[in-house]
């Protein structure tokens, strides 16, 4: 991930300074801009490798220069960190319907960012798709398509596979059943909802006593995985 460019949006100063020194410290290069219009033609003559893009800027908020981002196809498969004080579940889906890729809550810590920022970047990159994932003990292979659990092979079906590489690439963000069988059986399958909570229960048991806890039920809206009680 070092030498990525990273163009942080924001109208506060000391939050684009503060997020600057993090990504310089974390190998990355980085570009600021005060606004959409500023921020439009660091995008034109950059074309940078990852936008983070406050939702609330100065005249074209950042909704709408995401909006507009997304629909031209010279910048379309830019991503789009959305930074938001709006915590309010409504807005965040709203970020994410016009395209951005995640979101992250002020305030928010420099540790947190660049983890969500590496996550965004892996799932935007062909060339990393490859690379083997680790959370604590448990690592997937996506190459020899194998899951090892504290260094022993762990069984579990397609399926679950599947579910168990899309959440790790997607961590701390929580997801409908709907959008997992978007993202983990495609778009043109149809499956009924609840089918999800079976293959929940049994990615659950391949993971053990020791790592089950990392796939959390989100009250109300559907799951997540998480590092974090």
């Amino acid at each position: 991930m070092a030498g990525k460019t990273i163009l942080i949006v924001d109208d506060e100063a000391p939050i684009r300074e503060m997020i600057a020194v993090a990504l310089e410290m974390a190998g990355y290069e980085c570009l600021e801009a005060e606004n959409a219009q500023q921020a439009h033609a660091s995008i034109i003559d950059s074309k940078p490798d990852l936008i983070l893009l406050d939702w609330m800027l100065p005249g074209t908020t950042g909704i709408e220069l995401a909006r507009r981002l997304k629909r031209d196809d010279m910048t379309a498969d830019i991503p789009i960190i959305m930074l938001t004080a709006k915590g309010e579940e409504d807005n965040k889906i709203q970020g994410l319907e016009v395209g951005a890729d995640d979101y992250i809550t002020k305030p928010f810590s420099p540790r947190e960012l660049v983890a969500r920022l590496k996550a965004v970047l892996r799932r935007a990159g062909p060339a990393d798709s490859e690379a083997p994932i680790e959370v604590s003990g448990l690592h997937l292979d996506p190459v020899s398509h194998r899951v090892t659990i504290d260094d022993r092979p762990a069984e579990m079906g397609p399926t679950e596979y599947r579910l168990l590489q899309f959440f790790m690439t997607h961590q701390e963000r929580a997801y409908t059943r709907g959008q997992l069988l978007d993202q983990v059986w495609g778009g043109n399958v149809y499956v009924e909802e609840r089918t999800v909570d079976v293959h929940i229960r049994r990615l659950r048991k391949a993971l053990g006593s020791n790592y089950e806890h990392l796939v959390q039920t989100v009250r109300g809206t559907g799951y997540r995985f998480s590092t974090k009680a």
